[in-house]
């Protein structure tokens, strides 16, 4: 059997940089991906600034990041009323197609192991090694173990019972022709929901939507539920078929189980309209490699590793979370109310404050 400082489970961008950073340490990595790359994500594509210093690490001088379309304002359209704030460093929007891939070929440059189409089906204990992983093309030995493996794999947490119970929260997002972009994201909140609109590259914008089931199950009637985004819409036209992903569940996250370290969507699934997901999952790939590098190196044991993790995991992205789910809180309240936060928000002191706090510290 092949024999790893480390395997990882799943090679999205939590995936990657966890691999990424490991290598670059010395450790031998195996990253397994079930799928196959390229392939489309249902996600904003929203690169916030804090995404870009780990990306540019990552990435190593790629040109991706310096052809990505800059997005210099967020705007929010809540009712009647618009909620403009800049954004400064600006941020940029990467297609999951492109960033993806780039960071898969990274991984591959800084020496992992890289595996498409490779499924880890169960991890045991070994008395030889900490972890056995046994996949879809044999086993593996592993010194340690970092699921990066999304929300639903099953590694991860189960559906409660009281939650299957609730409406679904569902998410869609395409691609369509718009003439001539702002560079702005745009996020259009409505009774159920909200929809995200980003420049997507020359006359392409990203429309992604997080909507309950009984509230709309199609873009076409996603793109009714707000005025302005109904008027804006209307140019569209579709440049690829729209991608669905369901049930979303918003919970506390979970980083550490046993003594497996769980990192982007595998540890907590963060409220979208938010727009530090990849961020999230770009800085607890980097710190669970980071944590278990000691323990590669003789200079401590995993169990070790892992409250090292935890710890740094409840002080730097826990709190974007708890953040998040008092906004979400705010964007159920009945109309009326929500017209007033909205004119609140609309102040710059206020509205900086709440994007503070729901980014992750770096």
């Amino acid at each position: 059997m092949n024999a790893y400082d480390l395997v990882i489970i799943g090679g999205g961008p939590a995936g990657c940089a966890a691999a990424i950073t490991a290598a670059r340490a010395g450790a031998r990595v195996l990253i397994a991906e079930a799928s196959r790359y390229p392939r489309h994500k249902v996600c904003g594509e929203f690169i916030s600034p804090e995404s870009l210093t780990p990306l540019r690490y990552l990435l190593n001088g790629s040109d991706l990041l310096v052809t990505a379309p800059q997005l210099h304002r967020a705007r929010i359209f809540v009712l009647s009323q618009v909620i403009q704030a800049s954004l400064n460093p600006p941020a940029a929007s990467i297609s999951r197609l492109d960033l993806d891939l780039a960071l898969w070929n990274s991984a591959v440059s800084a020496g992992c192991d890289a595996q498409q189409q490779v499924v880890i089906r169960s991890i045991e204990h070994n008395q030889n090694a900490r972890f056995l992983c046994r996949s879809s093309i044999g086993d593996f030995n592993a010194a340690s173990v970092i699921v990066a493996a999304g929300r639903w794999s099953h590694f991860a947490k189960r559906i409660e019972d009281a939650e299957r119970s609730k409406p679904t929260w569902l998410g869609i997002k395409a691609h369509c022709a718009e003439a001539c972009p702002d560079p702005s994201v745009d996020l259009y909140l409505f009774k159920g929901g909200y929809c995200g609109v980003q420049p997507a590259g020359t006359g392409r914008v990203n429309v992604c939507a997080v909507v309950r089931s009984d509230v709309a199950t199609t873009l076409d009637r996603i793109l009714q539920l707000h005025p302005a985004l109904r008027s804006r819409s209307l140019s569209w036209h579709q440049t690829m078929e729209p991608v669905t992903t369901a049930p979303l569940i918003f919970s506390a996250p979970v980083p550490v189980r046993g003594e497996a370290l769980y990192v982007g969507d595998a540890a907590g699934f963060v409220d979208p309209f938010v727009g530090d997901g990849i961020s999230l999952a770009l800085q607890s790939g980097i710190a669970a490699a980071a944590a278990l590098a000691p323990a590669w190196q003789d200079h401590g044991t995993l169990t070790q590793a892992a409250e090292r993790y935890r710890q740094e995991y409840a002080t730097r992205f826990a709190p974007v979370f708890r953040n998040a789910a008092k906004v979400r809180r705010l964007l159920s309240l009945p109309a009326p109310v929500q017209y007033v936060v909205g004119a609140v928000l609309r102040l710059p002191a206020v509205s900086a404050r709440v994007i503070k706090s729901t980014r992750t510290r770096t």
